[in-house]
């Protein structure tokens, strides 16, 4: 999934202060002319006052929910105070860009389903199958502040591309994006959930957009469909639990008693969104950068598993997942194998001479877990 967090990036702002840019509603639909021209789908503008939502975000951490990432923790209210993150911001301003790849089949969500139940198949959530989302949104999103501050002046303003200090879902939420639905992710009725949020903090008193009710109703598919009971309530997600942190934010050795329920996913986890229904709406990406690169359409796991860590670099420049380093990349490989040996449909010879041939050279981490995964062959029944 995406919406989630991590990064940011700062750019100079000016002496913050409030005030009123010219022409008022005009400047937000030049916003909206501008930010189409970008490729952003929609954008809305919210209130700064988010003291409604610290309750919540008190009790998410107090639980620990947020399992290793202890910048969540670190930034406290800080996240739900933007005012206090960026001194002077009076608005944010909210955008959404749709991430669905241009090229892939109108049934894309049974193609994905058929490919999760394919053992042999490495499957990558569709938001990292392009361009690293960061990188396209933060480039854009600066390009619509100085837009803004060619209009009315000078700009304080700070933008962010799912970023530690800012809770998104609650900005998208307030400011007409959509709603927050019971996986945690912001819905649309026009465009599901698959798209990228970003948000630009400005000292200008744009006016507010109005939020739009929810329609998630007495729908749980989301969590009933959760391979691995990470959503432990609606609107509450247990991050401990959840396959994108595993694959992508922990940085350690997978529970083992969450490994079997990993399945094939190799980097993320797109289920939650695949079974909820208002994703048969989800719009197709108006940009380029996120068009499904051909290593990651679709590829078998002992291809992937071929990869040592200059071709992992190589292959994944430009990439969110990058960023997971080499490591990460293998042990999250592993348990796939693992779990295709487990599955008693897959190349169990291939796939144990792999995992073999790499245990002498690998580090602890990824040789546990390939230990691990050669066990799942002799341990079937």
């Amino acid at each position: 999934m995406a919406q989630n967090v991590e990064g940011g990036e700062g750019v100079s702002r000016q002496q913050a202060s409030d005030k009123s840019p010219p022409g008022n509603t005009d400047i937000t639909q030049q916003l909206r002319d501008w930010a189409r021209t970008l490729g952003f789908s929609q954008i809305g503008v919210a209130d700064v006052d988010l003291s409604s939502a610290e309750p919540g975000l008190l009790a998410w951490l107090d639980a620990g929910f947020h399992g290793s990432m202890a910048y969540m923790a670190a930034h406290g209210l800080k996240r739900a105070r933007p005012a206090e993150l960026i001194p002077g911001t009076v608005r944010v301003v909210t955008a959404r860009m749709d991430y669905l790849p241009a090229n892939r089949a109108g049934d894309w969500q049974q193609v994905e389903w058929q490919g999760l139940a394919d053992p042999q198949r490495a499957m990558v959530s569709l938001y990292a199958r392009g361009r690293d989302y960061h990188k396209v949104l933060r480039a854009r999103l600066q390009q619509l502040a100085d837009k803004l501050a060619t209009e009315v002046g000078p700009l304080g303003h700070r933008v962010f591309t799912d970023s530690a200090p800012v809770l998104e879902v609650e900005l998208a939420s307030r400011s007409g994006i959509g709603w927050r639905g019971k996986h945690t992710l912001t819905l649309s009725r026009e465009a599901g959930s698959m798209f990228f949020l970003g948000e630009i903090y400005v000292d200008l008193a744009l006016p507010l957009s109005e939020p739009v009710n929810a329609h998630c109703g007495a729908c749980e598919a989301c969590l009933q469909v959760c391979p691995t009971g990470a959503i432990v309530a609606p609107y509450r997600l247990d991050a401990r639990r959840c396959i994108s942190y595993l694959t992508i934010e922990h940085d350690g050795a997978i529970p083992e008693a969450l490994r079997p329920l990993i399945g094939n996913r190799i980097y993320g986890c797109d289920d939650c969104q695949l079974a909820c229904p208002w994703n048969k709406y989800a719009r197709r990406a108006s940009v380029p950068d996120f068009d499904t690169r051909p290593a990651l359409d679709g590829p078998g796991l002992l291809d992937l598993w071929a990869w040592d860590e200059p071709s992992f670099l190589q292959r994944t420049e430009g990439s969110a997942i990058r960023r997971i380093g080499h490591q990460r990349w293998q042990r999250n490989l592993a348990v796939a194998m693992g779990n295709a040996l487990a599955s008693g449909v897959a190349d169990e010879a291939a796939l144990g001479q792999a995992l073999s041939a790499s245990l002498p050279v690998a580090t602890p981490l990824v040789a546990e877990h390939i230990q691990w995964a050669l066990a799942q062959a002799a341990d079937k029944p």
